[in-house]
């Protein structure tokens, strides 16, 4: 039987909404993580920064989700979908980061299949683009497994780590999930 805590879940990975009490276990894991996710993203480390970033997911244009270990109940990382604009568009951006030590252990790509299906499902989304920076490799390995296209560059894109970044755009459509390989 499913475990009920989780909104989906997978062979090794399962997926759950970010909720206001993740707060200490959340902030400890981004405090561990600061040098892994340097210079790709900065996280709440504070409650105070916390209880920002959770407000933000509580809009009606953000969908925030842990992922976990289901083995272990271990927290692994999260991916949230960010500006969902409905109407003829239909659309939300994902970001997402792993957590040391479960990075590279697979939990983020079948946690990102999981919320790929929530998205293109209950949500009704048609399409969701992932921003990546041209260097972060693991990143793109990430979204070119899960079958996304690379749409384009965008120069100084989002400000991180005190520096305007350059990103590439990658996109899939609904349509697209049911063509892929599922690599969860």
């Amino acid at each position: 039987m499913p475990d009920v805590r989780y909104l989906a879940e997978g062979t090794r990975a399962a997926i759950r909404h970010t909720r206001r009490e993740d707060a200490a276990e959340f902030t400890r894991r981004a405090r561990e993580s600061m040098p892994f996710h340097r210079p790709w993203l900065t996280l709440p480390t504070t409650e105070p920064a916390f209880q920002h970033y959770i407000a933000q997911l509580e809009r009606e244009d953000r969908e925030g989700f842990l992922v976990h270990a289901r083995e272990t109940g271990d927290l692994a990382g999260f991916i949230n979908i960010n500006n969902i604009v409905r109407g003829a568009f239909q659309c939300g951006s994902i970001g997402y980061g792993a957590f040391p030590p479960a990075a590279g252990q697979g939990y983020m790509s079948e946690g990102l299949g999981l919320v790929l299906r929530h998205a293109f499902g209950p949500l009704g989304l048609h399409r969701v683009e992932v921003n990546i920076q041209p260097g972060n490799k693991a990143s793109i390995g990430l979204v070119k497994r899960h079958g996304f296209r690379l749409e384009g560059f965008s120069p100084d894109f989002l400000y991180i780590e005190g520096a305007w970044r350059d990103h590439e755009r990658w996109a899939m459509t609904s349509d697209m999930l049911d063509q892929r390989t599922d690599p969860g």
